[in-house]
């Protein structure tokens, strides 16, 4: 088995948006290098002629069929609305002038 190439775990983070500290850079480095080591596992099964598939069991039609039924009247569906005027939800304005 070959030895993964070292990761650059502050790479990583940036690539994630996170901020790792010392401790976690130490601890997740090990554990990447642990998943590299597990995917030379994979790369060495053999899949010849294998096809490749999304399930390991037949998947058909798994939807329900749609049952129509009456919707919420506007009282019902405006009740836990913070704050609310002429049968709408008011939220804050996002649009900057």
């Amino acid at each position: 088995m070959n030895e993964p190439p070292k990761l650059d775990v502050d790479y990583v983070a940036n690539l994630a948006r996170i901020e790792l500290t010392d401790e976690e850079k130490q601890k997740f480095s090990s554990q990447l290098g642990d998943v590299l080591k597990y995917f030379d596992k994979l790369n060495a099964v053999e899949v010849d002629g294998v096809e490749p598939t999304a399930h390991a069991f037949p998947r058909h039609n798994v939807w329900d069929e749609d049952q129509p039924r009456s919707g919420f009247s506007s009282e019902e569906a405006l009740m836990n609305a913070p704050e609310k005027r002429q049968d709408q939800v008011v939220v804050p304005k996002v649009i900057e002038e």
